[in-house]
């Protein structure tokens, strides 16, 4: 059995998206059994879910009218238009044989990249997909860093 969240002992990110959905049981379908989020805890009531993998985490909530409510506009899918959220992971593989067993399309196969960072390049390993909202969902794996600088040009300092 998984222990009980304590949230005094856990260690609150900075930066949490939380993500309107349209139906928090399609969601969580996806976001835990699929690309293997765990659950630290839902309010079943408000149809929300706090998710957490390998460091990363976000919450997710089944937009509803009401009195309380974060909507500033009407959705329309695909939700989250101009954005990706990058998430780290250590498997990208492991992730993409999950994907295939449930025959879920990618945006974006798998492909090695290389971004500039000054003087040097940080690589990574990586793919986009969406979730049933149309959130797009970049997973990277790290593959290092390397050298950027042209041949005989010395390392800057800043």
């Amino acid at each position: 059995m998984e222990a009980k969240f304590d949230p005094n002992q856990h260690d609150w990110k900075p930066l949490v998206p939380e993500l309107m959905v349209s139906d928090i049981h399609r969601s969580l379908a996806f976001w835990r059994d699929v690309l293997g989020f765990r659950v630290l805890f839902e309010r079943h009531a408000e149809g929300f879910a706090y998710l957490e993998r390998e460091g990363s985490e976000v919450m997710l909530e089944e937009a509803r009218e009401g009195e309380r409510t974060w909507l500033v506009g009407p959705m329309e899918k695909p939700f989250g238009r101009g954005i990706n959220f990058q998430i780290e992971t250590n498997d990208v593989q492991d992730l993409l044989d999950a994907l295939k067993r449930t025959n879920w399309s990618l945006c974006r196969e798998p492909e090695e990249r290389w971004y500039r960072t000054g003087d040097q390049e940080c690589g990574q390993r990586q793919f986009l997909v969406q979730d049933p909202d149309g959130y797009l969902l970049r997973f990277a794996q790290g593959l290092g860093v390397r050298d950027k600088r042209p041949p005989g040009q010395p390392k800057s300092d800043g």
